[in-house]
C-alpha cells in the first residue's frame, strides 16, 4: 500500500537527506560534515539558497526522511522551505551545532528560543509536571592532613569555591598566595568545593588539612529562583556538615568565606573578590534584556544583604570599599616577585591575552577584541599574532556563554587551555592586552604583566583599582578604534613600550607585593583588621 501512494505521488523508494544551509557558511558546513557522519549510507542534498530553485526540481522523484535545518535569529526562506517540504523530519541545529528533532511539544519551543539543548528539559522544582533532571547532591567529604599543626599557632579557616591549584586564574592565584604566606603564623585548614580530580600535594606543604568536597551538579532553570543560581550552584548539606564537624574536630577559631556565591555559609569574613552585583549591573546596561535586568535584581538583593551578615568585609579596592556601602578593609591583588621576574623583550609584534573562559567576562573580552579591534589591526600588521590563554575545558564555557560551537578559527590567534606557568607567555609576548568590556575587582594578569615588565594595552574597567595613569603606566583605551590605535602606536614604537613597562614595573614593586598585602591579612586574622577602609593614596605621584 506505501509502496502504491509513494507510486501515485511519484515518489520512488529511495530515502534522501535534505540538509538546508539556513545560516552562516562555516557553521552550515560543519553541519553538513557531522550528517554525513550520522546518516553515511543515505544520498544527502545540501540546499542553498543557490542551489535551492535547481535542486527542488531533482528532489521530486525521493522521498525526504530527514530535513537538519540550522536556527538563527535571521529569517530564512530555505528554512521556511524546509517546514513546508518535511514539516515531521525536520532535525534542528542551533548556532553551537547542538541538535533537536522539532516537535509540537515545549522542549521544541525552547530550542527554537535559542536554549541550550542542555536545559531545555529542566524544570523548577515547583513545576506540575514530572521533571527530566533533578539536581544532584554529593554527600560526604574527604579529609586530608599536611603540615604538622604547632600548639603555638592560632588555627583558621579558609573556605573556597574550587581547589585553588594549578594557578589558572587570578582568583586560585591569590587564595594560594595569601594561603603560603598567612600559614607563617596560622594552621590553616581549606575547605574546597571540587568538580574534577585534584593534586593536592603543593597546599598539603602548607596547609594543615584540606577538606574537599564534591560540588553539587545544578539543574534548575535559572530564571526560576529568586536567588541567583551562582548561590544554588554551591548550596550543599555535606559542606555545611564539613564546617561543623571540623569547627570541633580542628578547633578552627575564624571562618574567611572567598566569593559572594558562599556568602550564605556561617563565616566571618567574607571576600568580595568583585562586587558581584557591579557587574551585572554593568551587562544589564549593556545588554537591556529582561533576564540580564533580573540577574542584577537577583544579585544586589542577595549581596547587599550578605555583606550586611558579615563582621568583616574585605574589598580588592578603595572603588569596591565605597561601592559595597558596609565598613570594608581594602586588601588588593598582588603578584609573586619573586616569580614573575622581568625579562628582555625580544624583537616581535606578539600579543598576549590571558583570560579563563570559566569567568564570562573574558569571554566578552575576546570577542570584543576579535570581532571589532582585529579586523582593523589584521590587515595593516601582517606579522602581529595573537595568544589566548581560555583555561581548562575553554570550549564548554564557550559554548555555555555564547551561541557558537568555538570561536572563529585564524592562524594568527593561538587559543592555550591550561598553562602550568605563564611566565614564558610573557617573555615571548611584546604586549599584554586587557579588553574586558565588563569587570568587577582587580585583575591579577595586569599585575603580572606589571612585574614582568611588559607594556599593557586595557580598556577603563580591565586595570580599574590599580592606580594606573594612562600614557605612563598603562595605555587605556575603551572603543575598537582607540584599542586598535593603541596597539598600532605602541608596536611601532619599542621605546614607549618600554617606559610604560618601566612605570608598571615600578608600581607593582611599591604596592601590589605579596608579603606586604598578607601582613595586613594575618591582621585581620588577629582580630585588629580595622572595619574601616584605609584612606586610598594614589600608587604613584601624578605628573
Amino acid at each position: 500500500m506505501k509502496e502504491w501512494i509513494f507510486r501515485l505521488l511519484g515518489k520512488g523508494r529511495e530515502v534522501a537527506v535534505v540538509v538546508f544551509c539556513s545560516g552562516p557558511p562555516e557553521t552550515c558546513a560543519r553541519m553538513v560534515e557531522e550528517v554525513r557522519a550520522l546518516v553515511p549510507d543515505r544520498r544527502l542534498f545540501v540546499a542553498t539558497e543557490q542551489s535551492w530553485p535547481t535542486l527542488r526540481r531533482e528532489l521530486k522523484p525521493y522521498r525526504i526522511g530527514l530535513a537538519p535545518v540550522l536556527l538563527t535569529r535571521e529569517p530564512s526562506p530555505l528554512r521556511r522551505a524546509a517546514f513546508r517540504l518535511a514539516p515531521h523530519k525536520l532535525l534542528a541545529y542551533n548556532s553551537r551545532l547542538e541538535r533537536h528533532h522539532l516537535r509540537l511539544n515545549l522542549a521544541s519551543l525552547l530550542f527554537w528560543r535559542g536554549v541550550p539543548l542542555d536545559r531545555i528539559y529542566l524544570r523548577p522544582w515547583w513545576w506540575p509536571w514530572p521533571k527530566r533532571e533533578r539536581s544532584v547532591i554529593p554527600q560526604g567529604h574527604r579529609v586530608l592532613e599536611g603540615r604538622p599543626c604547632d600548639a603555638t599557632r592560632r588555627r583558621v579557616a579558609v573556605l573556597s569555591p574550587y581547589f585553588p591549584f594549578p594557578l589558572a586564574h587570578g582568583g586560585a592565584v591569590r587564595i594560594y598566595n595569601l594561603l603560603r604566606e598567612i600559614a607563617t603564623e596560622f594552621d590553616i585548614e581549606l575547605f574546597a568545593f571540587t568538580d574534577s580530580p585534584v593534586d593536592p600535594a603543593p597546599l598539603l606543604e602548607f596547609c594543615a588539612r584540606l577538606v574537599l568536597v564534591e560540588k553539587p551538579r545544578y539543574r534548575e532553570p535559572r530564571w526560576s529562583t529568586l536567588l541567583p543560581p551562582e548561590v544554588h550552584e554551591f548550596r550543599s548539606p555535606a559542606m555545611r556538615q564539613a564546617l561543623a564537624e571540623q569547627r570541633r574536630a580542628f578547633g578552627y577559631q575564624t571562618l574567611q568565606v572567598e566569593y559572594t556565591q558562599l556568602a550564605e555559609y556561617p563565616g566571618d569574613i567574607l571576600v568580595e573578590h568583585d562586587v558581584t552585583f557591579d557587574l551585572f549591573t554593568q551587562i544589564a546596561r549593556r545588554e537591556r534584556t529582561l533576564s540580564s535586568a533580573w540577574d542584577a535584581y537577583r544579585w544586589r538583593r542577595f549581596e547587599t544583604r550578605a555583606l550586611r551578615r558579615y563582621s568583616r568585609v574585605v574589598v580588592m579596592s578603595g572603588k569596591d570599599a565605597e561601592m559595597v556601602r558596609v565598613p570594608a578593609v581594602v586588601l588588593a591583588n598582588g603578584v609573586d616577585l619573586d616569580r614573575f621576574r622581568p625579562e628582555p623583550e625580544l624583537p616581535g609584534e606578539r600579543l598576549l591575552f590571558i583570560g579563563s573562559f570559566r569567568h564570562f567576562p573574558n569571554i566578552a573580552a575576546y570577542r570584543f577584541f576579535t570581532e571589532s579591534v582585529w579586523p582593523l589591526l589584521r590587515d595593516k600588521f601582517p606579522g602581529l599574532t595573537l595568544t589566548v590563554v581560555c583555561g581548562p575545558d575553554y570550549l564548554t564555557y564557550w559554548r555555555a556563554f555564547t551561541d557558537s560551537p568555538q570561536p572563529t578559527p585564524d592562524p594568527r590567534i593561538r587559543l592555550l587551555g591550561i598553562v602550568s606557568d605563564v611566565r614564558p607567555l610573557y617573555v615571548e609576548s611584546n604586549l599584554i592586552l586587557v579588553p574586558t568590556t565588563v569587570s568587577a575587582g582587580t585583575n591579577v594578569k595586569v599585575l603580572e604583566a606589571m612585574a614582568m615588565q611588559r607594556a599593557v594595552v586595557s580598556t577603563t574597567s580591565g586595570c580599574a583599582g590599580l592606580g594606573l595613569l594612562h600614557g605612563h603606566s598603562v595605555w587605556v583605551a575603551d572603543t575598537p578604534e582607540s584599542f586598535a590605535a593603541a596597539i598600532a602606536t605602541l608596536i611601532a614604537d619599542p621605546d614607549r613600550r618600554a617606559q610604560i613597562a618601566l612605570a608598571a614595573h615600578g608600581v607593582a614593586h611599591r604596592n601590589f607585593a605579596w608579603p606586604a598585602i598578607a601582613a595586613l591579612q594575618r591582621d585581620l586574622l588577629r582580630g585588629s583588621g580595622s572595619r574601616v577602609p584605609p584612606r586610598a593614596r594614589p600608587s604613584e605621584p601624578r605628573p
